[in-house]
């Protein structure tokens, strides 16, 4: 596994490999948060305000609904796009990040929940599959659990039912091939060659949702909505279970008493002790150049390593480089 490596034009590896491209690492609201706009406070909000002084592209301030885009270089050398959640904010991702990486397709998709800021967007998923009047495609399989099926089902029933009724015209609409995985550390799956494990946590006391484990020489945990990490599922990625994780990208998102991150996120890195960690799914409370200097002081004092923010901007020097593209050799 290499943090640094050789990066080309655009921030791309030089060499075939695979990456992560945060495509989001914004709450669901996204930032800039809308009524902080339109209804200012006073004094206004600094961070949704400062979103707008610059470019998107040059702002991690600005952040669509938290989603990631697998990069995924098997041992053929051919690369497989997994997309990680199709939230609200989709269809700019597309257009803001796709363009840039030359990212040609979405291979296979895998949703954490059913969510708003995690599906909203599978209507969109039609303009990154080829064109055809009469959906004569091959369906891009889908990965979410039964519960998440059911709620989808009834938000999009015209993706979900093939059957055209008597005398109703075919419109072309996303294909969708719709694949059921459970909530069980012991059941893993393949999306496009890659296994993911999934990593059942609560999100909210009532309401499970999924982070997922991939990486077989690069151990990845991507956990995106949690309020409390189920023990299973810790022992599953904790150093002291044997399992150390080589990045953990982790839900943050709010402050608590202008201390603690999140539903306490610093101590569950605490716990888990990976070899790195990114954090994302913040709301407006946080600023990106600010708390990552708190970040910065917590993490060389009590892990002695870096945990940053993630973010979707540009990258401007070789740390947001590997920050941005974050390197997996041989996953």
């Amino acid at each position: 596994m290499e943090f640094t490596g050789n990066v080309g034009e655009n921030g791309y590896a030089a060499e075939p490999r695979s990456a992560l491209i945060f495509l989001g690492t914004g709450c669901s609201s996204a930032l800039p948060n809308a009524r902080c706009l339109i209804q200012p406070s006073d004094p206004p909000c600094q961070v949704c305000f400062s979103s707008l002084s610059l470019s998107p592209d040059r702002n991690p301030n600005y952040r669509c609904n938290t989603s990631l885009l697998i990069d995924y270089c098997g041992r053929d050398g051919e690369h497989r796009y997994v997309l990680v959640d199709v939230g609200k904010t989709f269809r700019e991702q597309v257009l803001r990040w796709f363009t840039f990486h030359k990212i040609p397709r979405i291979d296979s998709i895998v949703l954490t929940h059913e969510h708003a800021d995690a599906v909203l967007g599978l209507d969109d998923i039609r303009t990154v599959q080829p064109h055809s009047p009469t959906n004569d495609i091959a369906p891009t399989p889908i990965y979410l659990t039964q519960e998440a099926m059911d709620s989808v089902d009834m938000k999009f029933p015209y993706l979900v039912r093939k059957k055209l009724k008597e005398g109703q015209e075919v419109r072309r609409v996303s294909q969708l091939e719709w694949k059921i995985i459970e909530n069980d550390c012991q059941k893993p799956f393949v999306a496009s060659g890659l296994e993911l494990v999934p990593l059942p946590v609560m999100h909210g006391e009532d309401y499970i949702s999924l982070g997922f484990l991939f990486g077989e020489n690069c151990k990845v945990a991507y956990i995106s909505d949690v309020s409390r990490i189920l023990p299973t599922t810790e022992h599953h990625i904790s150093e002291s279970s044997g399992q150390q994780l080589d990045l953990l990208i982790l839900d943050t998102l709010y402050k608590i008493a202008h201390v603690f991150i999140g539903f306490q996120t610093l101590d569950a890195v605490k716990r888990l002790r990976p070899k790195r960690a990114l954090l994302i799914g913040m709301t407006h409370e946080f600023d990106h150049h600010k708390d990552n200097e708190f970040l910065r002081e917590w993490s060389t004092s009590c892990m002695g390593t870096m945990i940053p923010f993630a973010a979707s901007d540009l990258p401007r020097n070789d740390e947001r480089k590997k920050e941005l593209m974050f390197a997996l050799q041989n996953v």
